[in-house]
């Protein structure tokens, strides 16, 4: 990946990465770490600093820079959304228990959807899962509810972006069928897949909003085909769509009233 990425971001994210184990840092200490031009170094500082990634020490002659608060901004997005784990946990126990299927926390990073949280069943077949899994946003009940709450146009993105790859026989990359079930998530706020990233495994997924309303996560069911069939499709939709406002309710959401 390193072979098409911007070498200008990396030399940038560099600089950043050398105060992991310095509190300060002076220019001549950047330009020894680097190994690059005086003049180099000071532009790439500047900017860092004018972004607010850097920031000048007060008392430093020569001025010395440490980390600045941009960063502290955006660790603290990060932690927010691992702040659901801790949230969800009790609930997805309750949930697996409920039903008696496996259940899992997933959010988006990009294309991709990520799974940060699972509760396993005892039952004797599984779908394989496991924190830290990704799978493309556009295959399966759980990423894909976090792609049917985009914006159209960041939807769009999504699917212009990425290679529209079968991961099984039964994998959705047809265009138009992606849309449809999209538009059918958004009406019942819910979806299902079957077979899309394993065989023989199904999935039903609901959307987790924060308290702004927007889409944080995804929580879903997933266990074998045989036991997510009609009969018994109805009862896990209800269980996981209550277990998800309950999160929900501890995320600050209120949803509104119909008036």
């Amino acid at each position: 990946m390193e072979k098409t990425a911007n070498r200008s971001v990396l030399k940038t994210l560099d600089f950043l990465e050398y105060f992991i184990h310095h509190h300060e840092l002076s220019l001549s200490d950047l330009v020894e770490l680097s190994g690059m031009p005086k003049s180099t170094v000071f532009r790439i500082v500047q900017t860092l600093e004018l972004r607010g990634f850097l920031t000048r020490s007060v008392d430093g002659n020569p001025p010395r820079f440490q980390l600045g608060l941009r960063l502290l901004e955006l660790g603290n997005i990060v932690a927010q959304r691992l702040e659901i784990r801790k949230i969800a946990l009790p609930y997805m126990v309750r949930l697996r228990d409920r039903v008696n299927e496996a259940v899992n926390l997933i959010i988006r990073d990009q294309y991709e959807g990520v799974y940060i949280e699972k509760v396993d069943t005892p039952q004797y077949v599984r779908v394989y899962t496991q924190v830290g899994r990704r799978s493309p946003l556009y295959a399966g009940a759980c990423p894909r509810i976090l792609l049917s709450f985009l914006k159209d146009e960041e939807i769009e993105e999504v699917l212009n972006a990425v290679e529209l790859r079968k991961i099984t026989p039964d994998t959705i990359v047809d265009k138009q069928l992606l849309w449809e079930k999209i538009t059918q998530a958004r009406q019942t706020g819910y979806t299902v897949s079957y077979g899309e990233l394993e065989p023989d495994s199904a999935a039903v997924a609901v959307p987790i909003r924060d308290y702004s309303g927007r889409v944080v996560a995804g929580l879903s069911l997933a266990g074998a085909n045989s036991r997510f069939q009609e009969d018994r499709l109805e009862t896990l939709i209800r269980e996981a769509k209550e277990t998800a406002r309950l999160i929900m309710e501890k995320l600050g959401y209120v949803e509104a009233k119909g008036g």
